[in-house]
């Protein structure tokens, strides 16, 4: 069964350097959420371009999703921001995307639901 959740749960998309994504993961779960998907990836950004002897090189990233809820967003952001200190440039990126419908998470659907109406 798909649920619409509205404003209930949020994505948070991390992307940082490699072998950074242990203690992402690590810092999410400090900060509440269940724990994180982790993918490798490859970056482009502006601290990332060089070569070894005129080979370009593409610094390999992993990307953590992390699905939290609202109320913990924030919290979660700033334990990923100090644990792999996002502040630093070309360390990473953290953002977070709107997420209105959701399946595959029952337990974590159930705690919401009874949260939203026991309030």
């Amino acid at each position: 069964m798909v649920r619409v959740v509205g404003d209930d749960f949020k994505l948070i998309v991390i992307i940082v350097k490699k072998n950074l994504a242990r203690r992402v993961v690590k810092a999410c779960k400090k900060a509440g959420a269940e724990g994180g998907t982790v993918l490798p990836g490859r970056g482009t950004g502006t601290h990332d371009t060089g070569s070894i002897f005129g080979v370009k090189v593409e610094p390999k990233k992993e990307i953590i999703f992390c699905l939290a809820q609202n109320e913990i967003v924030s919290r979660v952001l700033s334990k990923v921001r100090a644990s792999v200190r996002l502040d630093k440039p070309g360390t990473g990126i953290a953002f977070v995307l709107n997420s209105k419908s959701i399946c595959g998470i029952a337990h974590l659907l159930d705690q919401s639901k009874s949260s939203s109406t026991n309030s």
